[in-house]
This record gives structure tokens, C-alpha cells and sequence, in this order.
């Protein structure tokens, strides 16, 4: 079975994770398919990028599956690629939404603050847990989302929070249930095209500031310290 069905239709590429008996969580393969089509994409016309996932929510986050076999090394380099994800579709040269539904955690929640759409089906929950073993990943994005107070009361005390909540916050764009999401894509396609393709890669780039460097440079630091493995263990022990 693909972990990511891609679907190509005009200038919207559609991107689904496919890993419903995991929750769609990101596998180091799951994470570099996406990487590709988005690296791609930015060669191919694409005007509108959208993420959802098959199954019973949008993401989980790190695949935990196998950390245990990992060197400490390879899940630093995983955790790296999450991050290099992020910042593609982040700093993407076209529009972005993400399409959220059931309960979302980790780096699935920092990939649907990544998009610059946001939308979540009204029983949605989002949950950041990754301080609590000492990453810092997607920190400065979900503030810049939320505000610094909030970002840093919800990712200390590792607060859930859902829909209702994350649109108030300014985390969400929009909430709309599953049965609309196609009037949503339509309208985010629509709109996509109003710019030219420059004038709208232009207004992305004024509009989002840019802290890649410091972004990888704290996850890195975070994630490399001795214990990693120990600190996810007692985590989810």
C-alpha cells in the first residue's frame, strides 16, 4: 500500500496520507515521499497544495514504531527531515491547506500549522507533546500562529486543544465539517490563481518570516543530546 496517494488535477496537487492503521503517523518514507512531491512541485505549475489523510484523523506525528531499533543518530536525522518538511511547505512559493480531521498529535500538528490554510472538521483535536521529552520542533511557527503566551502555556503544560479553541486561537483559518471540504478546496483553488504565479510567491515570502536556520539549529540541539532514546521512552512509558 503507498503511504502517500497523490493526485495531480490542474494547478492543485493533492497530497493524502495513506497509513490509516498508524494514524497516518510519519515514517521516514511517509516523510520523504512528501518532501519529493512538494520539492517538485514547486517546478510543476503547482498553485495550491493540499494535505489531509485517509482514515480516522490527519496525523499522529513521529512514527514511534521503531525507535527503539534506531540509533540515536538516525532518529536525530528523522526528526531533522520532519523539520526540512515543515519548512518546505511552510515556505512554499504557492498556497497551502491543510485539512484536518480526528485526533492529531506531535509533527502532524506542526505540519498542518505549516500550511498557510488551515482547516479542521469541528470533533478535531491537536495536541503537541514533543518538550515533554525535550524537542523543540515547530515552536516558532505555532507562535507565530498563536501568539507567544498562548504557544508557550499550550507546549509547557502540553495542552490538547480542539477546534473550537484552535480558531479562536488564530491556530485554524477555518473550521468546517468533512461534508463541505470540497466547497473549501474549491473556493482555496479559486483563490490560488487570482495572483500571478510571481505576485503570489512575492506576497508568501513578505508574509512569512524566515527562521529555517534557528528553527534546525534548536531542534538539532534539542534532539542530539545524549538520551534521546531514554527521554522518548519515559515519555511514553
Amino acid at each position: 500500500m503507498d503511504e502517500l496517494l497523490i493526485a495531480r488535477d490542474g494547478a492543485m496537487l493533492t497530497l493524502t496520507l495513506n497509513r490509516p492503521d498508524k494514524m497516518n503517523a510519519l515514517s521516514a518514507q511517509l516523510v520523504e515521499a512528501l518532501l519529493d512531491q512538494i520539492q517538485q512541485a514547486s517546478t510543476t505549475n503547482v498553485r495550491l497544495l493540499v494535505l489531509k489523510g485517509n482514515g480516522r484523523n490527519f496525523s499522529a506525528g513521529f512514527d514511534f514504531g521503531d525507535y527503539e531499533d534506531q540509533s540515536e543518530g538516525n532518529l536525530v536525522l528523522r526528526f531533522v527531515r520532519i523539520e526540512q518538511l515543515l519548512q518546505a511547505v511552510y515556505h512554499a512559493p504557492f498556497d497551502t491547506l491543510a485539512l484536518a480531521h480526528g485526533r492529531n498529535f506531535g509533527a502532524g500538528v506542526d505540519l498542518i500549522c505549516s500550511c498557510g490554510r488551515r482547516v479542521a472538521d469541528p470533533g478535531a483535536t491537536f495536541r503537541m507533546p514533543g518538550l515533554s521529552f525535550g524537542l523543540v520542533l515547530g515552536t516558532r511557527r505555532y507562535a507565530e500562529r498563536v501568539g507567544n503566551t498562548l504557544a508557550r502555556q499550550v507546549l509547557e503544560e502540553g495542552q490538547a486543544f480542539d477546534t473550537t479553541e484552535a480558531l479562536a486561537a488564530g491556530f485554524l483559518t477555518k473550521a468546517a465539517p468533512k461534508e463541505d471540504w470540497d466547497e473549501v478546496v474549491a473556493k482555496a483553488a479559486a483563490t490560488s490563481v487570482r495572483l500571478s504565479v510571481e505576485a503570489n510567491a512575492a506576497l508568501i515570502a513578505a508574509t512569512s518570516t524566515d527562521t529555517r536556520a534557528l528553527d534546525l539549529a534548536d531542534l538539532v540541539t534539542s534532539a542530539a543530546r545524549p538520551g534521546l532514546k531514554e527521554r522518548i521512552q519515559a515519555y511514553r512509558a
